[in-house]
């Protein structure tokens, strides 16, 4: 793809970012809510139903409501929503403002188990009562620890109509920011007995700072069966796998392609589109969205389901797409019937029918009405099928569109695509060679030397420098532990690490020097790396387990447990030094070693008003005391858990109000970029503090008290 086109691809997803982090109420008041073109273009189409235009375009104008997505892992997330309904949801149902009476928030009928819920309460509203102030400081706090996204409704429909499940191997292709590809890691992992999915999930974006963004998404759910990429959607490489010995072709179960799309479906919340829509924005998008959903549907295994999705309600984006390809795969593909997958979701069924408006308001029908002078920008797969018996085989009407006024959303379509046989063109899969790896020498000419090396099957180069500067920073390389590698044996001895530990599915991000963090991948993705170094601008993966800790030396191991390795999933199923936290007493195991242990909180049954899913912390065993560390922006999260009010007063300046001023700022990207690539690519020390289970104050009056990041032996 030319520089242009990558070009407006960068440009584009603002519209989705738009719809996956729906906010509170914006403001915007000033950008006058009118597009003669818009209104025109659309009527025009009949895509809205009789008699419902007017109502369309009402909605359209209106603020959209605010959304969340109860995010982790079954039993966490039901304490969550437990926490939410039985606390703030019934306290907001007795807040009168001005004289009226609060809605609570209600729950999205088609989401299921209650984990999806919307609320039209503005910032304005918040602001007026002190217990909505904590609602909302709620809502910051645990979104920031990952246990809630703050997702447009609409933008959790992709996921479900994929219908994951935990051997399934996934592609989201254009994923930045990420709320999406949080659905599908969660999905990855819904057998909690299952810590290591034979799946795994290959998040792509083509823009490299929106990639840190991702992976700041992605490691909130610390998995091993996440990679973030760096690649074009269009032309994303074919990867290879070993397979019984053999190299073979990575055939994907399910894809996620949610394009770049001029994003007309978001105007309630993109404020913006309204001044800058024209129906050019869809001409433009159009073949870049086809090239996508054509490379995607390439890598699609036989069998496999792709959804195709945009936050734009123009058929040249929608239907128009799918039905070209359609006719390209001569067979291949078929649209699936959701009619049942989402019940009580609102649709309407896909249209067979359209035409063209140029910007100057010019309509075409057909192809053959475009004059030669516009071919370079109106294309033959614009326009619906010519021949009735075709087009009616395409089964366009299964697509879904979702329309604002009729649930109270933005505007979206999706539509599932179901492969039946290699694609025409593929019918043939190509050979895969075996492949060496390549170490890459520059000299002091700035000439390239390449040298073949078969024996360093553990490293994961990264790709030629060239391609690098084209897409962003360069990144370290992944290095597999060998068999022997020194730094293992210490652990394995002070751990006691069962005898089934995927000791080969441990990494480090550094070739030279001492190793700060130990990560680990599953199985099948170390098959990736290994197997893709020359071809994979991998920017990160793996959930971290080990980091340095020069204290622990003393005590015969100078790694600590980082608190991502006890995360929901990743239960400590191979540590066997844990401690038993009940209520705030901590049990001290005579047995127990100094250094680095797991504190394990065990719910009881018997006793629902504590919580009731395990609770699992790294701490530190010191010569008096046992201490948990904890990431800071999870420190409030789990004393909520066990009963403890964080909260200051509405007046106050604690960490609340602080979170609530950081959420509500504008232009905090960069800033967040650069903290991932510190921490990623400089081996940044670990953002954790010490967290003192028996002192955090109980009044709700002040913060927890906190040491903050001191990693050795408590006194």
């Amino acid at each position: 793809m030319g520089k242009r086109s990558r070009q407006r691809q960068r440009n584009q997803p603002a519209a989705r970012d738009s719809r996956d982090n729906a906010g509170w109420g914006a403001g915007y008041d000033d950008i006058i809510k009118e597009n003669k073109l818009f209104e025109h273009y659309y009527k025009e189409l009949g895509l809205v139903p009789d008699g419902e235009f007017d109502q369309f375009m009402e909605a359209m104008r209106e603020p959209l409501p605010a959304t969340i997505r109860i995010t982790g892992y079954k039993s966490h997330a039901k304490e969550i929503l437990h926490c939410l309904k039985d606390k703030y949801f019934k306290e907001i149902q007795e807040v009168v403002i001005d004289g009226q009476k609060i809605e609570a928030p209600q729950a999205l009928s088609w989401y299921p188990d209650e984990l999806a819920w919307h609320t039209n309460m503005s910032r304005k509203i918040i602001r007026k009562s002190p217990l909505l102030e904590k609602f909302h400081q709620f809502l910051v706090s645990e979104t920031e620890s990952g246990n809630i996204s703050r997702q447009e409704a609409v933008s959790m429909i992709p996921p479900l109509l994929l219908k994951i499940e935990p051997h399934h191997k996934i592609l989201d292709m254009c994923a930045a920011p990420g709320s999406k590809t949080a659905q599908l890691i969660e999905m990855l992992h819904a057998d909690m007995d299952v810590p290591f999915p034979e799946g795994f999930v290959i998040a792509n974006d083509v823009d490299n700072k929106r990639c840190y963004l991702l992976v700041h998404q992605a490691k909130r759910l610390n998995s091993p069966c996440i990679m973030v990429v760096n690649h074009d959607a269009s032309c994303i490489p074919t990867l290879h796998v070993d397979s019984d010995g053999k190299k073979d072709i990575l055939f994907y179960d399910r894809i996620l392609c949610d394009v770049p799309c001029s994003g007309d479906g978001t105007m309630r919340k993109n404020i913006d589109v309204w001044k800058k829509w024209t129906t050019s924005n869809s001409l433009h998008l159009h073949g870049l969205q086809l090239r996508i959903a054509v490379r995607g549907v390439e890598q699609l295994a036989v069998g496999g389901r792709m959804v195709y999705s945009t936050c734009s309600l123009n058929p040249i984006e929608d239907e128009a797409v799918i039905a070209a390809l359609l006719e390209k795969s001569e067979g291949a593909l078929e649209l699936a019937d959701g009619s049942a997958d989402l019940p009580g979701l609102k649709w309407m069924p896909g249209v067979t029918s359209w035409k063209l408006m140029t910007k100057e308001g010019q309509w075409y029908s057909d192809w053959s009405e475009v004059p030669t002078s516009r071919h370079t920008q109106i294309r033959p797969t614009m326009f619906p099928p010519k021949d009735p018996q075709k087009l009616a085989s395409l089964h366009l009407e299964r697509c879904m569109r979702i329309l604002p006024h009729h649930q109270n959303t933005g505007g979206f379509f999706v539509a599932v695509l179901v492969k039946k046989a290699p694609m025409p063109w593929n019918k043939r899969y190509p050979k895969v060679l075996s492949l060496t790896h390549t170490h890459t020498y520059r000299l002091s000419n700035n000439s390239v030397v390449k040298k073949k090396n078969k024996k360093n099957k553990n490293t994961v180069q990264p790709p030629p420098s060239k391609k690098m500067r084209l897409f962003g920073f360069k990144e370290d390389p992944f290095v597999f532990l060998s068999e022997d590698d020194p730094v293992f044996s210490p652990i394995q001895t002070f751990y006691d690490l069962s005898p089934d530990f995927p000791k080969f599915n441990v990494l480090t991000r550094t070739h030279e020097g001492k190793k700060r963090h130990l990560y680990m991948v599953s199985k099948e993705l170390r098959n990736v790396l290994l197997n893709n170094s020359e071809r994979l601008k991998v920017i990160n993966t793996g959930v971290k387990v080990w980091s340095r800790n020069s204290d622990g030396e003393e005590f015969g191991c100078a790694f600590r447990l980082a608190q991502e390795v006890t995360h929901k999933h990743m239960q400590p199923v191979y540590f066997y030094h844990i401690t038993l936290v009940t209520g705030s007493k901590v049990i001290f195991m005579s047995t127990l070693r100094m250094g680095s242990i797991v504190l394990r909180y065990q719910p009881n049954p018997n006793n629902p008003a504590e919580p009731q899913c395990p609770i699992e912390l790294c701490g530190w065993r010191g010569k008096t005391s046992i201490r948990a560390f904890v990431p800071r922006n999870e420190r409030f999260h789990y004393l909520r858990m066990l009963g403890v009010e964080v909260f200051r007063d509405k007046q106050g300046q604690g960490q609340g109000r602080r979170d609530a001023e950081k959420e509500g700022k504008e232009g905090g990207e960069e800033e967040e970029i650069e903290a991932e690539k510190e921490e990623e690519s400089q081996g940044a020390a670990e953002n954790e503090g010490e967290l003192d289970l028996k002192n955090g104050d109980q009044d709700g009056s002040s913060e927890p008290k906190t040491n903050g990041g001191n990693q050795g032996t408590s006194s």
